[in-house]
């Protein structure tokens, strides 16, 4: 796994998905580094790199179904369910009010154990939503795989909750790759750091 940093990671700045400047998060948080990953359906060589990242990790797990999470992830499930031949749902952030009504979309059985595929993880928040979509069709869910964990506690939080978080790359793996092959200012490293620092 450790191979696939570097190529990541510097894929993932090219592409403009990671920047650092002064950002204001979802939570109101002011932070030194900001992670947009919808940026990746724009590079498909990037996204098809992405999607094999996750397979070593999903080849260690038991379950059915991948279910994306909207909007970011779903790019990236499709990616992953192509790659490797998972039957892919995902959760509605709104639910219809015509045709099927449906909360989730795609073919699924209760009682299927899926994984939940996002983008990051950061509190955690969103991935209890969805979780709640999931369970409350009937489907089990045990385990959410994600590529980059912000290690802002979501691993804690899941974890706490009985669900295994995954992650292809952490904040941490990132900035020491970075600052080891300058491609980031130091100042810019070590501001990172301390607001992780701060989060944790």
């Amino acid at each position: 796994m450790d191979n696939i940093i570097p190529l990541l990671a510097d894929a993932l700045l090219e592409a403009g998905c990671v920047k650092f400047g002064e950002f204001t998060l979802k939570s109101g948080l002011k932070s030194p580094i900001y992670i947009d990953l919808r940026q990746v359906i724009s590079f498909p060589k990037l996204l098809e790199q992405i999607a094999a990242a996750y397979l070593p990790i999903l080849k260690e797990l038991k379950f059915q179904r991948i279910a994306g999470l909207p909007y970011a992830a779903i790019p990236i499930a499709t990616a992953i369910s192509l790659r490797g031949g998972y039957p892919m749902i995902y959760p509605r952030k709104e639910v219809k009010e015509y045709g099927t009504k449906a909360e989730i979309e795609g073919e699924f059985h209760p009682g299927e154990t899926v994984v939940v595929i996002d983008d990051l993880a950061t509190t955690g928040g969103s991935k209890f939503e969805a979780i709640e979509k999931l369970t409350g069709s009937g489907l089990k869910v045990t385990d959410v795989v994600v590529l980059i964990d912000r290690q802002s506690g979501a691993k804690e939080a899941l974890e706490q909750a009985g669900f295994h978080l995954h992650a292809v790359l952490t904040i941490t793996s990132l900035l020491d790759h970075w600052e080891k092959m300058g491609k980031v200012e130091k100042e810019m490293i070590m501001e990172t750091r301390r607001f992780l620092e701060k989060r944790a």
